[in-house]
């Protein structure tokens, strides 16, 4: 792969996630803010663009053992994918989490205050995803399952009540956005995940929670902003000039 400097970020990420490991380096949102162009993103963080550049030259060229293609994967299957895994996650962690907070706010929160701002982001997250994911699995991905169904049978579809999906989906990338903002609030908070000298082994523990529950979340939001939902709409427009035609 020819890595270009005015290459769309989520694009590049689409085509091979081991690039997601370079922006994750270099601080670069990939997912929620993957509509950008490596030299913008560079510039805005003032980096050098071709050390960035080299650095996913060299990732590409890294084995693909291992490296799974979400891009060749069917619509409906991905979307299935992304909800019984990722949004199970998300409910299953954020289940696990709270109580591990709560905790280390009542023992460490006079002397770490960050600790409670830490919980009102992380509640305040796991509370909006709970809704924003029961609409994405009411209403996004349903749709998109028989917009599957309607192209493999080459027969029509009725007109969703949202009129088109870019409707919903548009909603969804702004959600996206704010709980990307929210997460690195999270993890500026933490001094990147990092627990304090005092910390006792359930701080350990939570801080180690979090960390991972933003790394799936990262890919969480890779997967529906920059393959599930373009794709989602380029097969709508599918269907429409099927009708037309």
């Amino acid at each position: 792969m020819n890595i270009r400097e005015n290459q769309i970020i989520g694009e590049l990420v689409a085509q091979d996630y081991r690039t997601a490991s370079v922006f994750k380096k270099y601080a670069i949102d990939f997912c929620c803010q993957g509509n950008r162009t490596i030299t913008d993103a560079c510039e805005k963080k003032k980096i050098d663009v071709q050390l960035v550049v080299n650095d996913l030259d060299a990732a590409v060229r890294v084995s693909s053992a291992g490296n799974t293609d979400y891009q060749s994967w069917p619509l409906d299957l991905l979307a299935d994918y992304v909800e019984k895994k990722h949004h199970r996650y998300v409910r299953e962690r954020s289940a696990e989490i709270k109580p591990f907070l709560t905790k280390v706010c009542r023992v460490h929160g006079e002397r770490h205050p960050e600790l409670l701002e830490i919980n009102k982001h992380f509640n305040a997250t796991a509370d909006e995803m709970a809704m924003h994911m029961e609409k994405e699995e009411s209403i996004i991905f349903p749709y998109i399952r028989e917009m599957v169904k309607a192209k493999q049978g080459n027969s029509k579809i009725d007109a969703p009540h949202f009129g088109s999906i870019q409707n919903p989906i548009q909603a969804m990338m702004d959600e996206h956005l704010t709980e990307g903002d929210r997460y690195r609030k999270i993890e500026e908070l933490s001094n990147n995940y990092t627990p304090p000298q005092d910390g006792c082994s359930t701080y350990k523990v939570t801080f180690a929670l979090l960390q991972e529950f933003e790394q799936d979340l990262h890919l969480h939001i890779h997967l529906e902003n920059n393959i599930l939902f373009p794709k989602a709409i380029e097969l709508e427009k599918t269907l429409s000039s099927m009708v037309l035609s």
